[in-house]
């Protein structure tokens, strides 16, 4: 699973993940369960292309320490 980039909205951060025509359809939940368990991360969208890649986006709420406000400890 590669991570590719990161956006930042107003109330939400989206993170895109493509992962390789060898991963089974079971392995790919896995994973991205995982990233939902322990990161807070959801899913918002799968595209599955011809050659087996899947580029997902994942999604997660802004919290107000991930925002960045002084005083907030991370």
């Amino acid at each position: 699973m590669t991570s590719n980039e990161v956006v930042v909205d107003e109330d939400w951060e989206y993170r895109r993940l493509q992962l390789p025509p060898g991963v089974s359809r079971l392995s790919a939940a896995l994973q991205l369960s995982i990233q939902a368990e322990f990161a807070g991360w959801e899913l918002s969208n799968v595209r599955l292309y011809s050659d087996g890649t899947r580029r997902v986006w994942l999604r997660r709420k802004r919290t107000l320490a991930a925002a960045g406000l002084p005083g907030v400890i991370v």
